[in-house]
């Protein structure tokens, strides 16, 4: 228990680091979505590659990626209902609502978690490859479909996935990690740096865009759904994922704790990001990211008390 809460001391410090620096506007107006694109283009794929080439590929695609699966899927099916026939909202806004509500942050705070709190940066990899692979994707897709009124061909679907960086990084560390490819010394050792600057830099970003956000406003007649959708993204998703794991798949000690802590994960930022392209359920993506990310590191404490 004390490893786990120092993991999570770590997580905060740094996220306290980037609040502060933001505050001060020490690093400019630029730097958070410099910071962002560092991390996602350049550092976590390097950060990934490196990881997966070394992970074994059963412990990646098994019980771990049908749980993120399962539970993910379920919680966005149990909200959409719930915001479309009680809630009475329109189909586009229903399904980026479903979003908010089951799309965790599994890059930018899920991978410093699995790193200080979980032990090991493989941890969260079924999560992201299951997000990045398929889940958003096909999110993304019936939007298209739903506010365009064009079908998104399965070209396009496919091009959406290989044009992610995450995607690739963690593509081809598996592609090595299963053919048991040596990658050279002096090729790796680059990755490796590169790879290191990811985690700092994920989280002086998240520490920064906690500044000059107030959500919840009255005016914007979306406060039963924000915290509607924030209550199931921390509490209703890593349950479903705490259930399945263990009474269907059999899961507990360490294995289950990380699957119920990568679960309990916030709102991923790219939720707001495609509301902001869509230009539907805006309000709710952006205050449900802005409360998970505040809340989320004081859940998952709660749930590293109640499993351990």
């Amino acid at each position: 228990m004390l490893g786990v809460l120092a993991g999570f001391f770590v997580v905060w410090a740094i996220i306290l680091v980037g609040w502060f620096v933001g505050k001060r506007n020490i690093l400019g107006e630029n730097a958070r979505p410099v910071l962002s694109a560092l991390t996602f283009f350049v550092a976590s794929p390097a950060l990934l590659f490196e990881t997966l080439s070394k992970a074994h590929l059963q412990d990646v695609f098994a019980a771990p990626l049908l749980v993120a699966a399962v539970s993910a899927a379920a919680t966005a099916l149990i909200f959409f209902s719930v915001a479309k026939f009680w809630l009475g909202r329109s189909l586009p806004e229903s399904l980026m609502s479903s979003m908010s509500a089951s799309l965790a942050n599994s890059a930018n705070l899920g991978i410093p978690i699995a790193v200080y709190v979980l032990g090991d940066a493989s941890y969260v990899a079924p999560l992201l490859i299951f997000q990045l692979a398929f889940f958003t994707p096909i999110f993304l897709m019936i939007l298209d479909a739903s506010t365009s009124g064009r079908r998104t061909t399965p070209l396009r679907f496919v091009l959406m996935i290989l044009r992610n960086p995450m995607i690739v990084g963690s593509g081809l560390g598996l592609l090595v990690a299963g053919t048991g490819f040596q990658v050279p010394e002096l090729i790796l050792q680059p990755i490796h740096l590169i790879g290191g600057a990811a985690i700092p830099a994920m989280l002086i970003a998240f520490g920064m865009s906690l500044n000059g956000t107030r959500p919840l406003q009255a005016s914007s007649g979306r406060r039963v759904d924000t915290l509607l959708a924030s209550t199931f993204k921390l509490v209703v998703h890593p349950a479903l994922a705490y259930f399945f794991a263990h009474f269907a798949l059999g899961l507990d000690g360490h294995a289950l704790f990380a699957v119920v802590v990568t679960a309990a994960l916030p709102t991923a930022q790219n939720v707001f990001v495609a509301a902001t392209r869509y230009q539907t359920g805006v309000t709710v993506a952006k205050d449900t990211v802005l409360i998970t990310t505040v809340v989320a590191v004081p859940a998952m404490i709660g749930v590293a008390f109640l499993l351990a």
